[in-house]
């Protein structure tokens, strides 16, 4: 299955080697993103993001699922690109991806898969 594809959560990956955040050297304020905005996101997420135990309930409130899609989207964006950058990085491509998936569940276009648990 495709994760950006998916309906379920996406972790934040690690900021790659040589990012403005793990970045030895000094980085241009113009070239990052503020320091506390990570952090803010990946929070968001987090109160976004539906959980295991509330998977049944929340499922197909299309809004609370595209928001969710839409809060990881930003921490892909924050944690693994560089807004200074013109050329598209995997961290932008994987936000655009996951910012479609909440496009879709906002239209209607997809909807809940079931639970894997039950076999449908």
């Amino acid at each position: 299955m495709d994760p950006l594809r998916s309906d379920r959560p996406v972790e934040a990956p690690a900021a790659p080697a040589g990012s403005p955040s793990t970045a030895g050297a000094t980085v241009p304020a113009s070239r990052s993103w503020p320091a506390d905005a990570l952090p803010l996101a990946e929070r968001l997420h987090r109160q976004l993001s539906i959980g295991d135990r509330e998977w049944h309930a929340l499922k197909r409130q299309r809004p609370r699922r595209a928001a969710e899609q839409v809060a990881a989207a930003l921490v892909q964006l924050l944690a693994a690109d560089d807004p200074g950058a013109s050329a598209a990085t995997d961290g932008r491509l994987r936000a655009i991806a996951l910012l479609e998936n909440a496009q879709a569940w906002l239209r209607a276009e997809i909807s809940d898969p079931g639970c894997p648990a039950h076999g449908r």
